[in-house]
C-alpha cells in the first residue's frame, strides 16, 4: 500500500539517482523492500535503535582493516605523531569523537531535531557528494553550537 512514507521514499531514491548517489539510493531499496515484505513493524524498531552503532562499528572495522593486514604498523604511528599533519589528525580525531558524543545525546533528547539533521544530510548527500555520516556529526556540531548559544545567550 503506498502512503506517505512510501512515496517520500520513492522521492529520495529518485533524489539520489540524480544525484548518482548509490548510498541513498541502496538505503531506500531497502528500507522499501523491508515495507514491501511487511517486515517493517519487526525490523524498523531495531534497525532505528541499533543502527548507529552497527553502521559505527562497519565503518571502525574498515578504518581498522589497514592495520589488521599488517599495511599500517607501530612503525607508521610513530611516525605520525613526528609531523604537525600527524598532530592534526590526532586532535580532529578525538575532536570529532567529543562532538559526536554530544550529538548522540541530542539525537536522544530532542529527536524532532532529526528530521532537520537527517534533511541536511540528505541534501549534503544528493546534490554535494557528502558521505551519510551527517547525522550523528551534524547533530554533534549542532550540539556544540547550541551549548555556545546559550552559553553567551543565557
Amino acid at each position: 500500500m503506498i502512503n506517505s512514507s512510501t512515496i517520500f521514499l520513492i522521492l529520495l531514491f529518485i533524489l539520489g539517482y540524480i544525484g548518482k548517489n548509490e548510498s541513498i539510493m541502496v538505503a531506500v531499496y531497502i528500507l522499501l523492500g523491508i515495507q514491501l515484505l511487511k517486515l517493517d513493524t519487526r525490523l524498523f524498531p531495531f534497525i532505528q535503535e541499533k543502527g548507529m552503532t552497527i553502521g559505527i562499528t562497519i565503518i571502525t572495522i574498515s578504518v581498522l582493516i589497514p592495520i589488521a593486514t599488517g599495511e599500517i604498523g607501530f612503525k607508521d604511528l610513530i611516525d605520525s605523531v613526528k609531523t604537525y599533519y600527524g598532530w592534526i589528525a590526532l586532535g580532529s580525531g578525538i575532536f570529532v569523537a567529543l562532538v559526536a558524543r554530544g550529538g548522540l545525546d541530542l539525537l536522544a533528547n530532542d529527536p524532532h531535531l532529526t528530521t532537520a539533521l537527517v534533511m541536511g544530510t540528505i541534501i549534503a548527500v544528493v546534490f554535494f557528494q557528502g558521505v551519510a555520516v551527517g547525522p550523528l556529526i551534524g547533530a554533534g556540531i549542532a550540539y556544540l553550537i547550541m551549548r555556545i548559544f546559550d552559553f553567551f545567550l543565557i
